[in-house]
Protein backbone atom coordinates (compact mmCIF):
# COMPACT_ATOMS: atom_id res chain seq x y z
CA UNK A 1 0.00 0.00 0.00
CA UNK A 2 1.49 3.29 -1.09
CA UNK A 3 1.31 6.38 1.08
CA UNK A 4 1.20 9.88 -0.34
CA UNK A 5 4.09 12.11 0.72
CA UNK A 6 3.28 15.80 1.07
CA UNK A 7 5.81 18.09 -0.53
CA UNK A 8 4.33 21.26 0.92
CA UNK A 9 6.86 21.42 3.81
CA UNK A 10 9.55 22.02 1.19
CA UNK A 11 8.11 25.51 0.73
CA UNK A 12 10.47 26.52 3.53
CA UNK A 13 13.37 26.09 1.10
CA UNK A 14 11.70 28.53 -1.29
CA UNK A 15 11.28 31.00 1.58
CA UNK A 16 15.01 30.82 2.32
CA UNK A 17 15.95 31.31 -1.34
CA UNK A 18 13.63 34.29 -1.78
CA UNK A 19 14.79 35.82 1.50
CA UNK A 20 18.45 35.67 0.55
CA UNK A 21 17.74 37.00 -2.93
CA UNK A 22 15.96 39.98 -1.36
CA UNK A 23 18.86 40.38 1.12
CA UNK A 24 16.76 40.16 4.26
CA UNK A 25 18.25 39.47 7.68
CA UNK A 26 19.46 35.81 7.77
CA UNK A 27 18.08 35.19 11.27
CA UNK A 28 14.68 36.50 10.21
CA UNK A 29 14.74 34.35 7.06
CA UNK A 30 15.51 31.15 8.97
CA UNK A 31 12.85 31.86 11.61
CA UNK A 32 10.17 32.58 9.01
CA UNK A 33 11.15 29.50 7.00
CA UNK A 34 10.84 27.31 10.09
CA UNK A 35 7.38 28.69 10.90
CA UNK A 36 6.18 28.34 7.30
CA UNK A 37 7.48 24.76 7.15
CA UNK A 38 5.69 23.90 10.38
CA UNK A 39 2.38 25.25 9.16
CA UNK A 40 2.82 23.48 5.81
CA UNK A 41 3.32 20.23 7.73
CA UNK A 42 0.06 20.90 9.66
CA UNK A 43 1.86 21.33 12.99
CA UNK A 44 -0.06 23.28 15.66
CA UNK A 45 1.49 26.61 16.72
CA UNK A 46 2.50 25.34 20.17
CA UNK A 47 4.43 22.44 18.64
CA UNK A 48 6.22 24.79 16.22
CA UNK A 49 7.30 27.05 19.06
CA UNK A 50 8.37 24.02 21.11
CA UNK A 51 10.54 22.70 18.29
CA UNK A 52 12.15 26.12 17.72
CA UNK A 53 12.87 26.44 21.44
CA UNK A 54 14.34 22.95 21.62
CA UNK A 55 16.61 23.64 18.65
CA UNK A 56 17.78 26.90 20.24
CA UNK A 57 18.61 25.22 23.55
CA UNK A 58 20.58 22.45 21.86
CA UNK A 59 22.69 24.90 19.81
CA UNK A 60 22.95 27.87 22.17
CA UNK A 61 26.68 27.32 22.72
CA UNK A 62 27.48 27.59 19.01
CA UNK A 63 27.13 31.42 18.88
CA UNK A 64 29.65 31.68 21.72
CA UNK A 65 32.14 29.58 19.76
CA UNK A 66 31.70 31.89 16.76
CA UNK A 67 31.37 35.27 18.46
CA UNK A 68 34.13 35.03 21.06
CA UNK A 69 36.98 34.66 18.54
CA UNK A 70 35.48 37.46 16.45
CA UNK A 71 35.43 39.72 19.51
CA UNK A 72 39.09 38.97 20.22
CA UNK A 73 40.07 39.61 16.60
CA UNK A 74 38.10 42.85 16.56
CA UNK A 75 39.89 43.99 19.72
CA UNK A 76 43.27 43.18 18.17
CA UNK A 77 42.36 45.08 15.00
CA UNK A 78 41.35 48.08 17.06
CA UNK A 79 44.81 48.09 18.66
CA UNK A 80 46.65 48.02 15.34
CA UNK A 81 46.92 44.37 14.26
CA UNK A 82 46.46 45.20 10.57
CA UNK A 83 48.97 48.07 10.71
CA UNK A 84 51.57 45.91 12.48
CA UNK A 85 51.11 43.16 9.88
CA UNK A 86 51.64 45.68 7.05
CA UNK A 87 54.69 47.17 8.77
CA UNK A 88 56.22 43.73 9.35
CA UNK A 89 55.82 42.55 5.76
CA UNK A 90 57.17 45.90 4.49
CA UNK A 91 60.47 45.08 6.16
CA UNK A 92 60.93 42.04 3.89
CA UNK A 93 62.28 43.47 0.64
CA UNK A 94 61.82 40.28 -1.39
CA UNK A 95 58.18 39.88 -0.37
CA UNK A 96 55.50 40.28 -3.01
CA UNK A 97 51.78 39.68 -2.82
CA UNK A 98 52.04 36.58 -5.00
CA UNK A 99 54.91 35.05 -3.03
CA UNK A 100 53.19 35.73 0.27
CA UNK A 101 49.96 34.11 -0.89
CA UNK A 102 51.82 31.09 -2.29
CA UNK A 103 53.39 30.52 1.12
CA UNK A 104 50.00 30.89 2.80
CA UNK A 105 48.46 28.48 0.27
CA UNK A 106 51.06 25.84 1.16
CA UNK A 107 50.55 26.34 4.90
CA UNK A 108 46.77 26.28 4.55
CA UNK A 109 46.76 23.07 2.52
CA UNK A 110 49.22 21.28 4.81
CA UNK A 111 47.40 22.22 8.01
CA UNK A 112 44.02 21.31 6.54
CA UNK A 113 45.45 17.97 5.41
CA UNK A 114 46.15 17.04 9.04
CA UNK A 115 42.75 18.25 10.26
CA UNK A 116 43.75 21.71 11.54
CA UNK A 117 41.11 23.56 9.55
CA UNK A 118 40.59 26.18 12.26
CA UNK A 119 44.05 27.70 11.85
CA UNK A 120 42.87 29.76 8.89
CA UNK A 121 39.68 31.34 7.67
CA UNK A 122 38.38 34.64 6.37
CA UNK A 123 37.45 36.39 9.64
CA UNK A 124 40.32 35.15 11.78
CA UNK A 125 43.20 35.09 9.28
CA UNK A 126 42.49 36.62 5.86
CA UNK A 127 40.86 39.90 6.90
CA UNK A 128 43.15 40.89 9.79
CA UNK A 129 46.46 39.44 8.56
CA UNK A 130 46.81 37.98 5.06
CA UNK A 131 45.03 40.70 3.07
CA UNK A 132 46.78 43.61 4.91
CA UNK A 133 50.13 41.88 4.45
CA UNK A 134 49.50 41.45 0.71
CA UNK A 135 48.55 45.13 0.47
CA UNK A 136 51.60 46.13 2.51
CA UNK A 137 53.97 44.11 0.31
CA UNK A 138 52.48 45.71 -2.80
CA UNK A 139 52.69 49.25 -1.40
CA UNK A 140 56.26 48.62 -0.32
CA UNK A 141 57.23 47.86 -3.92
CA UNK A 142 54.99 50.21 -5.88
CA UNK A 143 53.86 52.95 -3.49
CA UNK A 144 50.26 53.95 -2.94
CA UNK A 145 47.72 51.64 -4.59
CA UNK A 146 44.15 52.35 -5.68
CA UNK A 147 40.93 50.70 -4.61
CA UNK A 148 40.78 48.46 -7.70
CA UNK A 149 44.17 46.91 -6.90
CA UNK A 150 43.37 46.73 -3.20
CA UNK A 151 40.11 44.86 -3.79
CA UNK A 152 41.83 42.51 -6.22
CA UNK A 153 44.44 41.66 -3.61
CA UNK A 154 41.73 41.00 -1.04
CA UNK A 155 39.87 38.77 -3.48
CA UNK A 156 43.01 36.74 -4.19
CA UNK A 157 43.68 36.45 -0.45
CA UNK A 158 40.20 35.06 0.17
CA UNK A 159 40.46 32.74 -2.85
CA UNK A 160 43.80 31.40 -1.61
CA UNK A 161 42.27 30.49 1.73
CA UNK A 162 39.32 28.79 -0.01
CA UNK A 163 41.51 26.73 -2.34
CA UNK A 164 43.90 25.68 0.41
CA UNK A 165 41.11 24.59 2.74
CA UNK A 166 38.91 22.91 0.13
CA UNK A 167 41.60 20.72 -1.41
CA UNK A 168 43.67 20.25 1.74
CA UNK A 169 40.89 18.89 3.93
CA UNK A 170 40.11 16.20 1.31
CA UNK A 171 43.39 14.56 2.31
CA UNK A 172 42.32 14.27 5.97
CA UNK A 173 40.99 10.75 6.49
CA UNK A 174 38.42 11.78 9.11
CA UNK A 175 36.93 14.57 6.99
CA UNK A 176 33.13 14.36 6.73
CA UNK A 177 33.08 14.35 2.93
CA UNK A 178 35.35 11.28 2.82
CA UNK A 179 33.09 9.45 5.25
CA UNK A 180 30.07 10.44 3.14
CA UNK A 181 31.69 9.18 -0.07
CA UNK A 182 32.73 5.85 1.43
CA UNK A 183 29.26 5.34 2.91
CA UNK A 184 27.59 6.13 -0.41
CA UNK A 185 29.87 3.74 -2.29
CA UNK A 186 29.29 1.04 0.28
CA UNK A 187 25.52 1.30 -0.20
CA UNK A 188 26.12 0.90 -3.95
CA UNK A 189 28.08 -2.29 -3.33
CA UNK A 190 31.54 -0.75 -3.70
CA UNK A 191 33.68 -1.19 -0.60
CA UNK A 192 36.36 1.51 -0.33
CA UNK A 193 38.49 2.29 2.69
CA UNK A 194 38.56 5.95 3.80
CA UNK A 195 42.36 5.94 3.78
CA UNK A 196 42.34 5.08 0.06
CA UNK A 197 40.02 8.00 -0.72
CA UNK A 198 42.26 10.32 1.29
CA UNK A 199 45.40 9.11 -0.48
CA UNK A 200 43.87 9.73 -3.89
CA UNK A 201 43.03 13.25 -2.74
CA UNK A 202 46.76 14.04 -2.61
CA UNK A 203 47.25 14.37 -6.41
CA UNK A 204 44.23 16.68 -6.56
CA UNK A 205 45.62 18.84 -3.76
CA UNK A 206 49.01 19.05 -5.49
CA UNK A 207 47.37 19.97 -8.79
CA UNK A 208 45.28 22.67 -7.08
CA UNK A 209 48.43 24.09 -5.49
CA UNK A 210 50.22 24.24 -8.85
CA UNK A 211 47.26 25.82 -10.67
CA UNK A 212 46.51 28.44 -8.03
CA UNK A 213 50.22 29.07 -7.46
CA UNK A 214 50.53 29.87 -11.17
CA UNK A 215 47.59 32.27 -10.86
CA UNK A 216 49.37 34.01 -7.98
CA UNK A 217 52.52 34.25 -10.09
CA UNK A 218 50.41 35.88 -12.80
CA UNK A 219 49.09 38.26 -10.14
CA UNK A 220 52.62 39.51 -9.51
CA UNK A 221 53.15 40.00 -13.25
CA UNK A 222 49.87 41.92 -13.46
CA UNK A 223 50.88 44.17 -10.58
CA UNK A 224 54.20 44.86 -12.33
CA UNK A 225 52.41 45.97 -15.49
CA UNK A 226 49.74 48.02 -13.74
CA UNK A 227 51.87 49.75 -11.10
CA UNK A 228 55.28 50.05 -12.75
CA UNK A 229 54.91 53.83 -12.95
CA UNK A 230 54.17 54.03 -9.21
CA UNK A 231 57.55 52.66 -8.10
CA UNK A 232 58.93 54.94 -5.33
CA UNK A 233 61.76 57.02 -6.69
CA UNK A 234 60.81 56.39 -10.28
CA UNK A 235 59.93 60.03 -10.95
CA UNK A 236 63.09 61.27 -9.27
CA UNK A 237 65.19 58.91 -11.39
CA UNK A 238 63.48 60.18 -14.50
CA UNK A 239 64.12 63.78 -13.43
CA UNK A 240 67.78 62.98 -12.74
CA UNK A 241 68.09 61.35 -16.15
CA UNK A 242 66.63 64.40 -17.89
CA UNK A 243 68.87 66.89 -16.04
CA UNK A 244 72.12 66.07 -17.92
CA UNK A 245 70.42 66.33 -21.29
CA UNK A 246 68.93 69.70 -20.30
CA UNK A 247 72.34 70.93 -19.17
CA UNK A 248 73.85 69.77 -22.45
CA UNK A 249 71.27 71.69 -24.45
CA UNK A 250 71.87 74.79 -22.37
CA UNK A 251 75.60 74.56 -22.95
CA UNK A 252 75.06 74.24 -26.68
CA UNK A 253 72.82 77.31 -26.74
CA UNK A 254 75.43 79.36 -24.88
CA UNK A 255 78.06 78.26 -27.36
Amino acid sequence: MQTTVSLWPLIGVAVIIVGFLLRFNPMLIVAVAAIVTGFAAHFPPDKILALIGTGFIKTRNIPLIILLPLAVIGLLERHGLRERAQAWISGIKAATAGRLLIVYLAVRELTAAVGLTGLGGHPQMVRPLIAPMAEGATENRFGKIGDAVRFRLRAFSAATDNVGLFFGEDVFVAFGAIVLMTTFLKEAGIVVEPIHVAVWGIPTAISAFIVHGFRLWLLDRWLERELRGNVPGGSSKAAAASTPSSATRATGDEA
